[in-house]
């Protein structure tokens, strides 16, 4: 038996006896094999399975130093997942991996296997549709946001809750990467193409509205406490088949403003569009389906949380029609200010996507960086004229076009 009353990161062959002896999911005579699948920078991700029934088990490990680096890290960040898991797989059954057990000395969380289903970012770059991509990611946000809020839940448990998910540390590395450092390299980290330096210093470092606007976005991200977020929810953070998909790693999760998440959801669907737009503009199908997918996306939630909104607010005050339409308004503001900072910041900051830098001739590189940074800079700017999906496709459109 081995010794799992203090943290030590675990090798393959620990995560196997780990899943007989603590977990109890295999019989000591099975026979298992083991890989760590993580390809993140803060955990470490093992799957372990029995090849003659295929019964698996993923196990998520934090350790106490991040991966790249080894700067300290606290391992609370893997709790806090365990948390909203649980959370969120109570209010969207079937989006996410069921939770096994969560091991507090070794910061391992146990959970369901969703090899069934593959990496969104992944897929997309591959030209791959799902016809109901917009259906499920509009269900999975609305279903997951508004009853986090104190428009619904209980004030004294919404004020635990905060407490609980309070993620220091994961929340500075986004205050820094996406609302600081596109705008302000004071750390010397941003990554830009020498051929497009000009450009962002023009339109990013010199721009003082635009600066203004996002330093609005920051302040709002750090201080709106209004519903429990996933807080990382990009493409690679969500699975699909043609079934329908998981959402996985909200290690970032915290209290604060919703449209943080669908602005993330967002913003990443429009590098997959904009990487197919200058690789292939000859796949008018995918084309046409990823556009379409943005403004469903939007309208979709929005449709559906204004409905989930009048059946479950019951506060007086909260279901006068004027409050409700001023949280809407800002709700999707918030939404179109926050994915445009996730499209600025992958482009020009040091943790990119794969759309863009997997991007190599000039020609193509450049216009598609370009076209990102100003659609990020016209949904930040103008994230109160635009009125709904269907806006932004369009603004998209005009931008790629010119």
């Amino acid at each position: 038996m081995g010794d799992y009353s203090s943290h030590f990161l675990m090798k393959t062959q620990d995560a196997k006896a780990y899943a007989v002896e603590v977990l109890g999911y295999f019989d000591p005579a099975e026979p298992l094999e083991a890989v760590e699948i993580g390809d993140g920078n803060i955990n470490y991700v093992f799957k372990i399975w029995n090849p003659q029934t295929g019964r698996s088990v993923v196990i998520k490990q934090a350790d106490k130093l991040l991966r790249s680096s080894g700067r300290p890290l606290d391992v609370y960040r893997n709790k806090i997942e365990a948390e909203i898991l649980k959370i969120q797989g109570q209010l969207a059954p079937g989006y996410l991996p069921e939770v096994y057990h969560y091991d507090e000395t070794m910061c391992a969380l146990s959970m369901e296997d969703i090899s069934a289903y593959k990496n969104l970012r992944k897929e997309l770059a591959l030209g791959h549709t799902f016809d109901h991509l917009a259906e499920n990611l509009s269900n999975f946000l609305a279903q997951t946001l508004l009853p986090t809020t104190d428009l619904v839940l209980n004030r004294a448990e919404k004020k635990d809750r905060v407490k609980l998910f309070v993620n220091k540390e994961l929340c500075d590395i986004s205050e820094d990467l996406v609302f600081t450092e596109p705008y302000d390299d004071y750390k010397g980290r941003n990554i830009i193409l020498p051929e497009n330096m000009d450009f962002v210093k023009r339109f990013l470092y010199e721009d003082e509205q635009l600066k203004g606007q996002v330093a609005m976005l920051r302040d709002r991200f750090m201080n709106l406490a209004q519903a429990l977020i996933h807080g990382d929810l990009h493409s690679g953070s969500i699975f699909v088949n043609q079934q329908g998909m998981k959402v996985i790693d909200p290690e970032f999760a915290f209290y604060g403003p919703m449209g943080y998440d669908v602005g993330n959801v967002i913003g990443n669907l429009f590098f997959a569009w904009a990487n197919r737009y200058y690789i292939a503009p000859q796949d008018k199908d995918f084309l046409r389906w990823i556009s379409q997918t943005i403004g469903d996306t939007l309208d979709l939630f929005l449709e559906k949380f204004s409905e989930a909104y009048d059946q479950q607010v019951s506060f007086s005050l909260y279901k006068t029609p004027l409050f409700k339409a001023n949280y809407m308004d800002e709700l999707l503001a918030d939404s179109l200010g926050y994915a445009g900072t996730e499209m600025i910041r992958r482009v020009v900051g040091d943790s990119k996507v794969s759309e863009v830098t997997s991007v190599e001739p000039l020609e193509q590189r450049l216009p598609l960086e370009r076209s990102l940074i100003q659609m990020g800079i016209s949904l930040i700017k103008n994230r109160y004229r635009f009125e709904d999906g269907q806006d932004i496709v369009r603004e998209f459109s005009l931008i790629i076009e010119r």
